[in-house]
This record gives C-alpha cells, sequence and structure tokens, in this order.
C-alpha cells in the first residue's frame, strides 16, 4: 500500500517539517505492529535525504497533520510545547448519533498500555485528566435501519483536544456515545459494517486537519492545515455536506 509512496509537505524550512499522513500508516516501527516494513518516519527520511525527529503521535488510522523536527534542539523545543499543552490541535470526525451543538468532554483516561510494548509497565495507574471539546458543524439522517432505530443519524463534529492522552478522542467520544465510525476498536460494529457495505468506507473517520505551534527558533506561530482524502470527501459528498 505505501510502496514508492511520497508525503505531501505542507511546510519545511531548516527546522521543521510537516507533512499530511494517511490513514493506515504508522508514525514509526513500532513492537505492535512488528509485521509493517512502512512507517512515515522512515519514508519522510528517505524522502528528505536526512533524519527526522516525530514530536508527537497521530495513532494508525487516523489521518492528517504530522509534525516533525530536522534537528534534536528543535524537538526539544516542540516537544516541550506539547507537553505544556500550548499548541492548538484541531480535528474532525464523523461519529454516530446527533451530538449537542458544542461541549466540553472532562473524563480522566488511565493509560492504555499495550501487552507487547509495554509488558515491563506498571499494571495500575492513576487515572489521568483528560479535556475535549467539540462543536457539531453538520448532520445527516439516513432511511436506514441500523441497530435498534428505523433511521440513522450522524454528525460531523470538530474536535479539539486540551489534553492529549492515548486514543483520547476516540475514548471520549465513545464515553459520550458517539462513536466515531470506523473505530473498529471503540466503535460500534454494526454501524461499521453499514457504512463499509452501502459507502465502502474502509477507515477511521478521524483526521487531524489543523496545528498550530511556535516555530521553535523564530517563536512566530505556525499553522499547518492537512486536506481531506477521497474517503472524506466522498463521504461528504453522499451526505451532502460542505466543511
Amino acid at each position: 500500500m505505501f510502496e514508492n509512496f511520497q508525503f505531501s509537505i505542507l511546510y519545511k524550512d531548516e527546522y521543521i517539517v510537516a507533512v499530511n499522513k494517511p490513514s493506515g500508516l504508522l508514525v514509526h516501527k513500532s513492537m505492535i505492529d512488528r509485521h509493517e516494513i512502512y512507517y512515515a518516519m522512515k519514508i519522510l527520511r528517505d524522502q528528505l535525504g536526512q533524519w527526522v525527529y516525530p514530536v508527537h503521535r497521530l495513532d494508525k488510522p487516523t489521518s492528517g497533520v504530522l509534525l516533525f523536527a530536522l534537528d534534536k534542539e528543535s524537538a526539544r523545543e516542540l516537544s516541550e510545547q506539547f507537553k505544556a499543552h500550548s499548541i492548538i490541535k484541531k480535528y474532525i470526525a464523523v461519529v454516530r448519533g446527533y451530538t449537542e451543538v458544542s461541549g466540553t468532554i472532562e473524563h480522566a483516561l488511565k493509560e492504555k498500555l499495550d501487552k507487547i510494548a509495554d509488558k515491563d509497565a506498571a499494571e495500575t495507574k492513576e487515572a489521568q485528566e483528560a479535556v475535549t471539546q467539540y462543536k457539531r458543524v453538520a448532520t445527516v439522517e439516513i432511511d436506514a435501519a441500523v441497530g435498534r432505530y428505523d433511521k440513522t443519524r450522524y454528525s460531523l463534529v470538530e474536535l479539539l483536544p486540551q489534553t492529549g492522552r492515548k486514543h483520547q478522542l476516540r475514548r471520549h467520544l465513545k464515553h459520550i456515545n458517539h462513536h466515531i465510525l470506523g473505530d473498529t476498536k471503540y466503535g460500534r460494529g454494526e454501524h461499521n459494517k453499514f457504512v463499509r457495505q452501502n459507502y465502502d468506507m474502509q477507515r477511521l473517520l478521524l483526521h487531524a486537519l489543523s496545528l498550530e505551534v511556535l516555530h521553535p527558533k523564530t517563536q512566530v506561530k505556525l499553522r499547518f492545515e492537512a486536506p481531506l482524502d477521497e474517503t472524506f470527501l466522498n463521504i461528504f459528498a453522499v451526505f451532502g455536506w460542505k466543511y
């Protein structure tokens, strides 16, 4: 799938580079997906012909803005911004049901440990504060029964995570019973099956739309925005949404 793949570069200078990561691509090599031979860090390194330093992560099934540093000092500075939650991240997602017009999800999350990668980590950890703001921007009602309802409703939402816990957005949307479509881990199987069969939707409908940071050298505010992929655009067309 990613043989000969080349990233779409959203921004690049001598210190940082921002790319649009496709769904299905790991950020870096992982023991969890040890069979995977393609991952963003290696592909971008080969594409640019220089070492790159990841400063944050996107889940494998999530697409969108992914930022790398091109030197250790810039990587350290950007990592500090992420730790301080001073970076503004905006995601969009398609979820089941009609959400509230807007709201804030404040639901502490325990760290999700991976059986392989975290096998030596402590078994129990206190739940950490996790906050997500959201806004509904579009809805659709489909004349088809999924589950116990005669008609099916979906919402397009903007998500602004205020913290950066593992799988935070996917777990928070599950918590308020508005699961993200295509989420095979935290979603609803009947809805995933419905959109897969009717709309050829083969991915998680979560996209990191934009990222705002301070440049690690100049401290100038930068904003990167990643275009939507064909799957998202097709869903928008079918549902009659404009964004």
